[in-house]
């Protein structure tokens, strides 16, 4: 229906009812007004046939320019209006090479980011997860977070352009530093390139490209800065720790995509984001699995793959969070004969750093000591009795 109609109920004069129309009158015509003295016929024919020429050709003149001007079509009983108006301004092609920076680190990435499906089957029934995942080498390897392929009895990639997914087989898993290592059987894939450790700087622009929420078509690209470095975080398997955090939009489906800077090198793992409850609210605000990080754990992994296993570091102490607004985590509980009885700290022990590394709870310490090789020999800085001391402890490797 249009917005505007015609009101049928709106007043009209049947064509019965018209006034007939009117002929206009047409005064008498005497002689005398053609012929008048004084003007002989012939002259009189004359001016008449100069008349009739001039305007036979000016009809034929005008038929001519109304065709050309389209503004009558002779082949047809139609009436046509012709409505000019401005064109639209199309941009031209400068030559110009490629658009924003940000665009041509998701076209430099396209081809080293993949989708994961999984299946999972439980007691209560089978279903279907979706992650991302980081190419690593051109004959497969794939990094991407642990809990993508958690508890998965099928677990297959597809990659930018494909239509088909191809079957992966998972090397390796360390749901501590929620990283994980598939391998898909292919040759000539193009491997990600990784930034150099230390090389993140609070501030530094970053894009965050990934399968979020599982849509159709290629990878979500958002942007965003690197809002904070060496966070943690407490997960259903621990603590993550030297994380970035980063205010490029991260949602389901990421997890395991890059987080990538303006030269296209990969600065960390998508792994996690906030969220708000009633209580409190968060925005824009997730986290990455750092690539100093990262890089340490892939060698893990391949270790793993090849039958070394993994042993966690252990320091022997109980711990708990401080609650009067200070840094680091209270010492609750020593192990007799443990290494950290031995490097001689004691219960109320505040710990504020390890090798150099800021504690800022008990979870940063818990992953700080996890991430250590049993047998190495770790700094840990305490505050005691209003002094900052520094012991040392040769971790043992952690039991079942």
């Amino acid at each position: 229906m249009s917005d505007f109609n015609f009101n049928e109920n709106s007043t009209q004069f049947p064509s019965s009812q018209l006034p007939p129309p009117q002929l206009p009158v047409q005064p008498e015509i005497s002689a005398q007004d053609y012929d008048q003295p004084g003007r002989s016929p012939r002259r009189r024919f004359g001016v008449v046939l100069v008349a009739a020429v001039f305007g036979l050709l000016g009809g034929i003149i005008g038929t001519y320019v109304a065709q050309e001007a389209n503004l009558v079509d002779l082949n047809t009983s139609e009436s046509i209006t012709q409505i000019t108006s401005a064109p639209v301004v199309v941009a031209e092609d400068d030559g110009s090479s490629g658009g924003s920076l940000i665009a041509q680190v998701a076209e430099r990435l396209a081809n080293s980011v993949v989708t994961i499906s999984t299946t999972v089957s439980d007691d209560f029934g089978s279903g279907r997860g979706v992650g991302t995942g980081v190419v690593l080498t051109s004959d497969g390897e794939i990094l991407t977070n642990a809990h993508v392929i958690e508890d998965a009895s099928e677990v297959v990639v597809r990659f930018a352009g494909e239509t088909e997914p191809r079957v992966a087989k998972v090397l390796a898993s360390d749901l501590g530093n929620d990283l994980a290592l598939i391998k898909v059987d292919a040759t000539g894939l193009i491997a990600a390139t990784f930034a150099k450790p230390g090389s993140v700087k609070v501030g530094d622009t970053v894009v965050a490209i990934g399968y979020a929420l599982a849509l159709d078509g290629g990878p979500t690209v958002t942007s965003g800065i690197v809002s904070a470095l060496k966070r943690t975080i407490e997960t259903d398997s621990g603590a993550l720790n030297s994380l970035i955090q980063t205010d490029a939009a991260i949602s389901s489906g990421n997890s395991g995509g890059p987080l990538v800077n303006l030269k296209g090198e990969v600065v960390g793992i998508n792994t996690a984001v906030a969220r708000g409850d009633s209580d409190s609210a968060a925005n824009n605000i997730g986290f990455s699995i750092s690539v100093d990080e990262v890089l340490i754990v892939i060698e893990q992994l391949r270790e793993q793959a090849n039958g070394v296993e993994r042993k966690e570091g252990f320091l022997g102490v109980g711990l708990a969070a401080r609650d009067d607004g200070g840094q680091g985590a209270i010492i609750t509980n020593v192990q007799p004969g443990s290494p950290a009885d031995k490097a001689g700290i004691l219960i109320d022990d505040v710990v504020l750093a390890v090798d150099g590394e800021p504690i800022d709870g008990q979870a940063g310490l818990v992953a700080a000591i996890r991430d250590a090789e049993p047998g190495q020999t770790v700094k840990i800085e305490i505050f005691r009795d209003g002094e900052r001391l520094v012991f040392e402890a040769t971790l043992i490797a952690r039991s079942e």
